[in-house]
């Protein structure tokens, strides 16, 4: 399922966690990470966050685990760990080989990634928006743009490439709202 906007969870994001999905728009997803927490306690936070999925109409993703991501009712695998069996997966796009790679696959759609630089990875390189949609091109797989996006940064991509863009920060910043 593509979505115009993706929040991608992240341990960091403590407790500001629920105030970003609650400022999801309906028809959003959500690519649920974690994936530091132990089996247990990853897949109770998993509960909760597909609960309120459910509640508010937002599509859930899980990164990694196939097993989970059933578990939880997601629509989506993100680069699955073992056989995603009937369930679409997801793969990210960082580099040429993976675009290759990823355009050999049966992915649903590919998250291109970092664009722009961002504060999860501070100081690594970024790809800025050419090399993105090069990739994306590459790839052949509906593309979402990732790293250091927001709502402004996603407009000024190429829409026909591009069919959505997914953050972590821009979702805990109130000046990002979209």
């Amino acid at each position: 399922m593509i979505c115009r906007q993706t929040l991608f969870t992240d341990e960091r994001m403590g407790d500001g966690l629920f105030h970003a999905l609650a400022r999801l728009p309906e028809g959003s997803g959500v690519l649920f990470r974690h994936k530091s927490l132990a089996g247990d306690e990853r897949a109770a936070l998993g509960e909760r966050v597909a609960a309120i999925c459910r509640q508010r109409r937002l599509a859930l993703s899980v990164s990694e685990d196939v097993a989970l991501a059933t578990a939880l009712g997601a629509v989506m695998v993100h680069k699955p760990t073992s056989d995603p069996g009937d369930l679409p997966c997801s793969l990210p796009v960082h580099d040429g080989g993976e675009a290759l790679a990823a355009r050999q696959s049966d992915a649903a759609l590919i998250y291109v990634s970092p664009v722009f630089p961002t504060a999860s990875h501070p100081g690594a390189p970024h790809l800025g928006p050419e090399l993105a949609r090069q990739y994306a091109i590459m790839a052949d797989r509906p593309a979402i743009a990732l790293g250091g996006m927001t709502e402004e940064r996603f407009e000024a991509l190429d829409q026909d490439i591009f069919s959505g863009w997914a953050a972590i920060d821009a979702w805990l910043a109130e000046k990002n709202r979209a």
